[in-house]
């Protein structure tokens, strides 16, 4: 249940609650997924930290939201709110076959689950593509079982994925997107998961679930050309 919300800057956000149904995790996942497509590309809206303060919301008058704004004070996680922006829609708005392949590349190495016809979490602004909402990637962190596993195994959800139909080009977005992530990228946009997010119910410090998730995202990036074999059979069976 994201809101949008003025910050202290003046401006408006889409503000991301750590106190929501899977808490600091996807905030994680939104951290991490938003910059590494920003890294490797693709338009992104700004990604910043917030800080709530436990008076916001005191007058909200349903008890519901009360208590999810009670559980998320603290540093939450918010995007800048792309005003007038209008939602990517498949049947109106066209993309070229090497932009939908590179779009369907990141979300197999994130494990992204949420970029379907039914929900694109993409946005059309100013006549550009912005991706938005990455939570539900790197679900993988929700058990911490057999990660190692989970890093190399194809993403078989692809077949439901928008913009599969396009991905046309699939092995040159494999080729171009693995030369650009490279590991020192990896451990750059990893650190900035902040401590409080960490919390350790996984029996692990802050330090070792970076680590976790470092090696995870290295192992992944490796072997994406199982990912890859996957989204293009699964593409042939729709087109």
């Amino acid at each position: 249940m994201p809101a949008i919300a003025e910050a202290d800057d003046g401006f408006l956000y889409a503000l991301k609650f750590r106190g929501a149904g899977q808490g600091s995790k996807a905030l994680i996942a939104e951290l991490l997924g938003g910059e590494i497509a920003r890294a490797l590309g693709f338009r992104v809206p700004e990604i910043v930290f917030a800080e709530l303060d436990e008076a916001f919301g005191r007058t909200e008058p349903d008890e519901e939201i009360q208590d999810l704004l009670r559980a998320s004070t603290g540093l939450n996680l918010a995007l800048h709110y792309l005003s007038g922006a209008i939602t990517f829609d498949p049947v109106l708005n066209k993309l070229d076959e090497d932009l939908a392949s590179r779009i369907v590349w990141l979300d197999c190495l994130l494990t992204n689950v949420d970029r379907t016809v039914r929900n694109t979490n993409m946005l059309m602004w100013h006549k550009e593509l912005w991706l938005i909402d990455h939570g539900a990637a790197l679900y993988f962190h929700h058990t911490w079982d057999n990660w190692q596993e989970q890093a190399i195994k194809p993403f078989v959800q692809v077949k439901d994925h928008v913009l599969l139909p396009w991905a046309s080009q699939l092995e040159d977005a494999d080729s171009e997107l693995k030369a650009k992530l490279t590991d020192s990228v990896i451990e750059r946009i990893v650190q900035l998961i902040p401590d409080d997010w960490l919390d350790g119910r996984e029996g692990v410090s802050p330090g070792e679930a970076r680590e976790v998730y470092t090696r995870f995202l290295k192992m992944r990036a490796s072997a994406s050309g199982v990912f890859v074999k996957e989204a293009q059979d699964a593409r042939e069976r729709i087109v």
